[in-house]
């Protein structure tokens, strides 16, 4: 089929924590031949901060961020048998939303891709005429990368036809393990964006612990961290291109993975640094979320923490020997139940169902 699919960047992962998802998961779905056209907007800067080139797999359209170009990549909708409108675009969302699928032929499947469904559900909760909310019955299906049964039932609740959550997985061929590089040599290493809806909780994670071990050598990375907000053990290294995400992952005796607010309180909802920790043999320390152990044995292939006492009472016992074990327990249940290619699986049987549903509609008509 082709699938005209309309999110935040392929091509970036500057201010784009979604790539990662989008990359592995639409490669593995054109595996199973579908014909893949992905627009984003020429916004953010992302083009100035390309990781990534064209790949094979897809066409990248990238269009003026402009009401003309929002037109312009929309009216090609019309040529596609699935039509994708994902959430955070952060350009003219709603207007995309819009467009995309007025031109959408009636045979085409209609979904909305949400990467944040927890806010995009706060946002519908507040706002009657919330476009996603609103556009909802001529949908054909929402699909989430996370969330579960409370994100499903509260879509369905809001009149959504149909919700099918799609994890955060691994592409092995992009997060594997590799040498230790010195460069990201640490005791725990945070690689996250600061967010106001995650601020709070990576000071409580990770800055804490740290003041509270000026013995041990933290590594934070990420984009818009000030100085002042750090102490000296703490070294900050700003925004890491994802070729370097194995190395950062590998060299530090634990990573640890900061959930936002909301996707810490919907739970069911591991983001890609998780799975990239997990692919690179990694040992990770998450904090809480409801259903982690539905995706790694805690203890056992990922070390779980309530809140700063925790990750430090950890800090305080973990050897990098029993780092190593829980490492490679980690990439060994990644390889074996969260690749890609099983998240491919399950999403193209979807769409084939809803463009097989479709087709007869049409037929019947």
């Amino acid at each position: 089929m082709k699938i005209a699919f309309y999110a935040s960047s392929l091509l970036s992962s500057y201010w784009n924590g979604a790539a990662t998802y989008y990359r592995g998961l639409l490669k593995a779905l054109a595996a199973h031949g579908h014909e893949i056209v992905f627009y984003e907007p020429d916004a953010f800067d992302r083009q100035k901060h390309r990781d990534m080139d064209e790949p094979p797999w897809a066409r990248v359209v990238v269009y003026e961020a402009s009401p003309q170009g929002v037109r312009s990549a929309a009216a090609q909708a019309a040529n596609a048998d699935v039509v994708v409108k994902a959430s955070g675009v952060g350009y003219a969302d709603d207007a995309i939303l819009e467009a995309v699928m007025d031109v959408a032929r009636d045979d085409a499947v209609r979904l909305f891709w949400d990467v944040d469904a927890p806010a995009t559900l706060a946002e519908m909760a507040g706002d009657e005429s919330h476009a996603v909310r609103r556009m909802l019955p001529r949908l054909d299906a929402v699909m989430t990368y996370g969330g579960g049964h409370p994100v499903v039932s509260r879509y369905e609740a809001f009149g959504a036809h149909a919700c099918h959550p799609i994890y955060n997985a691994l592409d092995p061929d992009t997060h594997h393990p590799v040498d230790p590089d010195p460069r990201f040599s640490a005791d725990l290493a945070f690689l996250g964006n600061r967010m106001p809806d995650r601020e709070a909780r990576v000071r409580t994670f990770f800055l804490e612990p740290a003041a509270a071990a000026p013995d041990k050598a933290f590594l934070l990375g990420g984009s818009g961290w000030e100085p002042w907000q750090i102490t000296p053990n703490v070294r900050a290294i700003g925004h890491v291109g994802q070729r370097d995400h194995n190395a950062f992952n590998v060299t530090p005796k634990a990573v640890l993975n900061v959930n936002r607010e909301s996707m810490a309180h919907v739970g069911f909802s591991p983001p890609t640094r998780v799975f990239e920790a997990a692919g690179a043999g990694a040992c990770l320390i998450t904090d809480h979320w409801e259903g982690v152990a539905e995706f790694f044995a805690p203890g056992e292939e990922i070390l779980v923490a309530r809140d700063g006492r925790d990750v430090a009472e950890i800090m305080g016992w973990l050897t990098p020997e029993a780092a190593q074990r829980i490492g490679r327990c980690a990439l060994d249940r990644a390889l074996r139940d969260h690749t890609y290619a099983r998240r491919a699986k399950e999403a193209d049987a979807i769409l084939r169902a809803l463009r097989q549903k479709k087709t007869r509609t049409g037929e019947a008509a």
